[in-house]
This record gives C-alpha cells, structure tokens and sequence, in this order.
C-alpha cells in the first residue's frame, strides 16, 4: 500500500483532545485513515480503507450533512449529528468524515490541548503508511516539549525510516498473532515476518514501549504469540510493558461479530504464562 503522494498531508479520521489510554499520561490521540491489513476483530474498521465515494452513505444520511459534489461525497460538519450511521452502511470499510491535513495544521489542533497533555499518540488505521508525515508532525510536537509514540501494527519496516525513528518516543506494538497461518487468517495479509523484525529491532533500540495482544478464543494464537515475543526480545521482558486485552465486539463486523469475550480465568492463564516467560510488567484490560 502507497503513502500519500503528497507527504506532508495525511487523511484524519478523528482527534481525541485528551485520551487517557492511548499512552501513559493525558494524551492527544490521532487517528489517521487507511491500513495495511484487515484484521477480523477490527473495532474500528471504518478506518481501514479511503471512501469510494459510491454515494451509499448520502441515502442513509438523515440530517443531509453528506452530499455528492463533483461525483464525491462531501461532509458538512455543521449539519452532522455524529450518528455513525453513515459508518454502519459504508460497504467498504471507510469513513466519509475524513480530513486531509497538513503536519502543521494538525499540530494546531494539538496545541490547543497543550496545558493538559504531556504528549501525542498517533495510531489509524495504520500510522506507518504515512512516515514522512509523522516525521513532520513529531519534529513540531518534540519542539513544543510533548512525547510523540506510534500505536501501530508492525506492517512497515521502521528500519527504512530512520529519521522518523529519532523524533519517536516509542512504539506501542499490537502483536495479532504469532503463527504465520494464523495471522493470514486474522488479518488478510500474507505474512507476519515483518511485525517480528520491527519487534526486535525496536526491543533493540528501546523504542518498544508496548505490546499488545488481543486475545480472541479460537482465532488468536495467544500462547504462542507470549512465548514467541519473549524468545526475541529475550532479557527486555522484565522492562516492556505487556498488555493482554481481552476481546469484545463492540464495533466489529463480519465473522467476529458475534464471538465471545474470553473469561476472566482464561486471562489469567495468560498472565500466568507470561511470568512463567519471564514477563514482570503485565497488565489485563
């Protein structure tokens, strides 16, 4: 999948002014439009692809915030409810209530949130598809004294952009599965191998902030996915952070719509492994 042509923009799906659970501390969460994969337990999936502009949206619309225009459909904010019922139609997994910004433009957002946050979290979609972007917005960020950290999926290979690397923070790392079969079947995509490198090589450069796992029964290979992790990163376990999320469909569409939250028993067997592994820092949510 291609980066925008023009680098310094990026389509915005939404700001969250102050976030409390997108990194440590207040936060400004960033959601950028468009991923890379297509992970069955989405809970946002009308991030995952750019409007088609197939009009579908327009008919369900009861308030007319949306119209076509020129063959495109536009958002008028002024006249939106925020229902969502555009998203609940949408045949493609996208969003017509995305804004083109600049790296600037969004760093004004984000100022005006400055007395009470201690830095930015930017995750989509996939953030990764837009590194020269991000580069841009984190320079401005680092300038203002915030944190700048990625909430990604590991599909790009950071070691291509070091530039980018020097003004991020961190990266919180959501690791989907760990066997290769199972990963195609989770995401659409045809390999993990590229999550696994990004995994040692940010362990490596103390960039790895977080790793995630999202436990799902039945389609998550979440035993293996702690064991695999740790044989990486080897003596950094003790240190990263490691949060084992249990599933809940709220959002989701498709096959996984209607599978079950795993129990409080079964988490805890998952902790359990994870200190056998060598794990210290283990948070279940």
């Amino acid at each position: 999948m291609n980066v925008l042509k023009k680098s310094n923009e990026s389509p915005i799906n939404r700001i969250i002014p102050i976030s409390t659970v997108d990194g440590p501390g207040a936060r400004t969460a960033v959601f950028l439009q468009q991923c890379n994969i297509g992970c069955l337990y989405c809970h946002n999936p009308e991030t995952q692809k750019m409007c088609r502009h197939c009009g579908a949206c327009v008919k369900k619309c009861s308030t007319g915030a949306l119209m076509i225009e020129s063959g495109k459909v536009v958002w008028n904010k002024e006249l939106c409810i925020h229902c969502d019922t555009c998203i609940q139609n949408c045949p493609n997994n996208a969003s017509p209530k995305v804004n083109t910004m600049t790296a600037s433009e969004l760093m004004g957002e984000i100022q005006k949130n400055i007395p009470f946050i201690r830095g930015i979290t930017v995750s989509g979609g996939e953030c990764s598809l837009y590194p020269q972007f991000l580069t841009e917005l984190f320079q401005l960020a680092q300038k203002a004294s915030l944190t700048c950290l990625m909430d990604s999926n590991g599909m790009v290979d950071l070691q291509k952009y070091p530039e980018l690397m020097k003004v991020t923070n961190g990266v919180m790392l959501d690791i989907k599965a760990w066997d290769v079969k199972v990963y195609q079947r989770l995401t659409k995509a045809s390999s993990n191998k590229i999550v696994k490198k990004n995994l040692k090589y940010l362990a490596n450069h103390d960039l790895l902030k977080e790793i995630r796992i999202v436990y799902v029964p039945d389609y998550v290979d979440a035993n293996d996915a702690i064991e695999g992790i740790a044989s990486i990163i080897k003596e950094r376990k003790k240190d990263i952070p490691l949060k084992l999320i249990s599933f809940r469909n709220h959002g989701v569409r498709g096959p996984l719509s209607n599978s079950r939250t795993p129990t409080k028993s079964e988490m805890l067997e998952l902790k359990n492994l994870a200190e056998i592994q060598g794990f210290e820092n283990i948070t279940i949510v």
